[in-house]
């Protein structure tokens, strides 16, 4: 059996992305620490330098996510000028990082409930929040969205795109491309924001 040394290069960021590769295979609760060192290449003990335990490698997984989740809400948003195009492309982005992104997608929304309160993962996805929150006060101060509660607006924004997000991870529409997918997407946001 080979001996693995404790030397990596970037030994967190090919932690993360053993992490990635064994949720994909196993989902978020069926992993282990070890599992994750071999596929990286390491010593079983290596993880410990940089995670106390797994559901702080699951918390740094989904903070990571949900870095990637914002900027793709941000810059899908900054190609429009229009305060509701940008909210409604964003929703886009949203769905489209689910797709691209099945694993990260899981590990932010169903990882165990110790790692959800981890500083950088409550940061992270507090960021992300705030991003759709951002938007739809925008559309209201431009009167493109009825004034009132902005959260409960952001709420049933993010339970829209999240709903379809979640159901295309899952292979629950009949769309077997990303580009049906996208459509369907686009056409459930314009019909909910006409009915706004």
């Amino acid at each position: 059996m080979p001996r693995h040394s404790y030397h990596h290069g970037n030994l967190r960021e090919a932690l993360l992305q053993g992490a990635l590769r064994v949720i994909a295979e196993l989902g978020p609760a069926a992993f282990t620490l070890r599992e994750v060192a071999r596929r990286a290449g390491v010593s079983h003990n290596a993880p410990y330098r940089h995670f106390r335990d797994k559901d702080a490698l699951l918390a740094a997984v989904a903070a990571q996510g949900f870095r990637e989740l914002t900027r793709a809400m941000r810059d899908a948003g900054e190609r429009k000028s229009n305060t509701l195009d940008r909210l409604k492309q964003s929703g886009l982005a949203y769905v489209a990082f689910a797709v691209r992104r099945p694993e990260h997608f899981t590990v932010m929304f169903d990882a165990p409930a110790i790692a959800c309160k981890d500083p950088e993962y409550l940061q992270a996805s507090q960021e992300a929040f705030n991003t759709l929150v951002n938007y739809i006060r925008n559309c209201q101060d431009q009167g493109q969205l009825p004034a009132g509660d902005t959260l409960e607006r952001a709420l049933y924004a993010w339970s829209l795109v999240h709903g379809i997000a979640k159901l295309a991870v899952a292979g629950r529409f009949p769309f077997r491309t990303k580009a049906g997918m996208l459509k369907f997407a686009k056409f459930a946001i314009d019909e909910s924001v006409r009915g706004a």
